[in-house]
């Protein structure tokens, strides 16, 4: 124990420091917004990484690798291809050079000046505001549980101590303290995995070997998970199962996709000076996610040959009695790893959630600040003060959030955790993402188009989550409320059970809502585009888009 708060006082000593280090260098909006344009192109590929991956990617995930098995490791190859690859290459650098030219300082405020409208801009700071705090406290809760399970320290006092900490390096440096400090997390997550993977291989007898031990617990995945569609952990669930659907439309699509639109790494892009120091930056962001997602996952499967081999644990039967799977990663480093790994994984876990949660005070403060109070009420003498006030707001939102979500759900808390990360993403990908696009790469999309297409895909998503997504639904118990079932597309059958309702292969209630909202809302957006007016070639070279 003694080593674990020296481990993490030290750790905290250089957060502080590099916290202050970013107030001392922040002195303009440019600087507290965008990092003063000016980011090394490796501390962006860090801060853009660990900003991605919060304790819910390498707890909550890492769990779910342990149910589903290897399947969730298409979430990596979609996380570095479209997550690090295209966000960089297609939609860096057009990104960075658009908002330099329109002097855009947010998400919001480079689609609304791209279009030519404050109500994108409020609207989508709206969005941000109003969707992105249960994402955020689900993240702070994550923390402060492990800050419990790990200090000995209550939930409250865990959960307080750790926002504050987060709070105030975020309004003093703004996103140049946030930057510094994640890029430090990010090294610290990077150190932690490394060794987290080579003790696993090596206490599981080399790759080769505890690969072929996975693969030959096929029998009892199936045994005990094969009504839902489990086939092993080393094959994808049957096609159309239950498994099948939540892991590919939810957990592999859902964030694989969702990433793109996010608006606390899609700023990260007008953090740099020049499009070659984002391509610089692909190499180092690539290797980061591959390592960070790629090992949580792997572990994560591979961790069910451990507690085969180790029956006291009872890993299996814990999974299939409806556990929180989130304890299944602290799990295995608490009984498989060595007593001295303790301390190095707490520090990774608490960089990764720090860093998650800093970027997600920025945004959301900036939001609320400078996309929202600052179009409505126009002469705004301190701008910096404004954000400030909003990342305060902000954060006392989402640490009330995370201070009754385990009151109000009790039991359903698991659903609740894992599904925060895949909530947001998804909404994020069914409302910017066509407008994103559109902002950089078409001249035909139309600012009645992009309102359209946004709230549609807002809408839809929003309802997809509250009546249909019977995993959301069930846990918000809002249509539970108003119709006395967990979801509207779901029905009792002659035993009293609430099963789904089908169409063909479908189980609509296990459906992703990113299926449904984001196709709706790329078709609104190209219909209304197509009938309403067209920006003007003056307007188009004015706002960057023609050269």
């Amino acid at each position: 124990m003694l080593i674990l708060i020296i481990t993490v006082f030290l750790y905290l000593a250089v957060i502080g420091y590099l916290g202050y280090l970013g107030y001392k260098r922040t002195t303009t909006t440019q600087d507290y917004l965008v990092a003063g344009r000016k980011m090394h192109p490796v501390v962006m590929a860090l801060s853009y990484g660990s900003t991605f991956i919060s304790t819910s990617a390498i707890v909550g995930f890492g769990g779910a690798a342990a149910l589903f098995g290897m399947g969730v490791l298409w979430l990596t190859a979609l996380n570095v291809a479209v997550g690090i690859f295209i966000a960089f290459v297609v939609f860096g650098g057009r990104t960075r050079r658009l908002g330099h030219h329109l002097n855009a300082h947010t998400f919001p405020e480079l689609l609304g000046k791209r279009f030519d409208s404050k109500f994108i801009q409020i609207f989508s700071g709206l969005v941000i505001f109003f969707g992105m705090p249960l994402y955020a406290g689900v993240v702070l809760m994550g923390a402060a549980k492990f800050v419990e399970a790990k200090l000995a320290i209550p939930y409250d006092p865990a959960l307080l101590l750790y926002g504050i900490i987060v709070f105030l390096y975020v309004v003093m440096g703004g996103l140049k303290g946030v930057m510094y400090t994640d890029a430090f997390q990010g090294a610290i997550m990077l150190i932690g995995m490394t060794i987290l993977i080579v003790f696993t291989y090596g206490m599981l007898g080399g790759v080769t070997s505890a690969h072929e031990q996975l693969t030959a617990l096929a029998p009892e995945a199936v045994k005990v998970f094969g009504p839902a569609g489990h086939q092993g952990w080393t094959a994808m669930p049957a096609t159309g199962s239950q498994f099948w659907w939540i892991l590919v439309s939810t957990i592999i699509m859902g964030v694989g996709i969702g990433v793109l639109a996010q608006p606390q790494l899609i700023v990260r892009f007008m953090t740099v000076k020049s499009q070659r120091e984002i391509y610089r930056a692909v190499p180092v962001g690539g290797v980061f996610i591959l390592m960070m997602t790629g090992v949580a996952f792997v572990v994560g499967a591979l961790s069910n040959v451990y507690f085969f081999n180790n029956p006291e644990y009872h890993a299996i039967s814990f999974i299939a009695a409806g556990k929180e799977v989130d304890k299944i990663i602290p799990l295995y480093v608490t009984q498989a790893m060595p007593e001295w790994f303790s301390a190095i994984f707490m520090v990774s876990l608490l960089a990764a959630a720090m860093s998650t949660t800093s970027s997600q005070f920025h945004a959301m403060g900036a939001a609320i600040g400078r996309d929202v109070y600052e179009q409505i009420f126009t002469n705004v003498k301190n701008p910096i003060l404004v954000s400030r006030i909003g990342i305060f707001i902000t954060y006392v939102v989402s640490m009330l959030i995370a201070w009754v979500l385990p009151t109000i759900f009790g039991a359903t808390m698991a659903a609740i955790i894992a599904s925060g990360t895949a909530i947001f993403f998804g909404l994020c990908a069914s409302t910017f993402l066509p407008a994103y696009v559109g902002a950089l790469y078409s001249k035909r999309i139309t600012r009645g188009g992009v309102i359209a297409g946004m709230l549609s895909g807002f809408c839809v998503s929003a309802f997809w989550l509250f009546f249909i997504h019977a995993k959301e639904s069930a846990a918000l118990n809002v249509c539970q409320a108003l119709f006395n079932k967990p979801s509207l597309a779901q029905f009792l059958n002659d035993a009293g059970k609430w099963v789904s309702y089908k169409s063909g292969f479908i189980l609509w209630s296990d459906v992703d809502p990113l299926f449904v909202a984001l196709p709706i809302s790329i078709i609104v957006t190209l219909i209304i585009s197509t009938v309403t007016k067209p920006y003007s070639d003056d307007f188009l070279k004015k706002a960057g888009v023609i050269q």
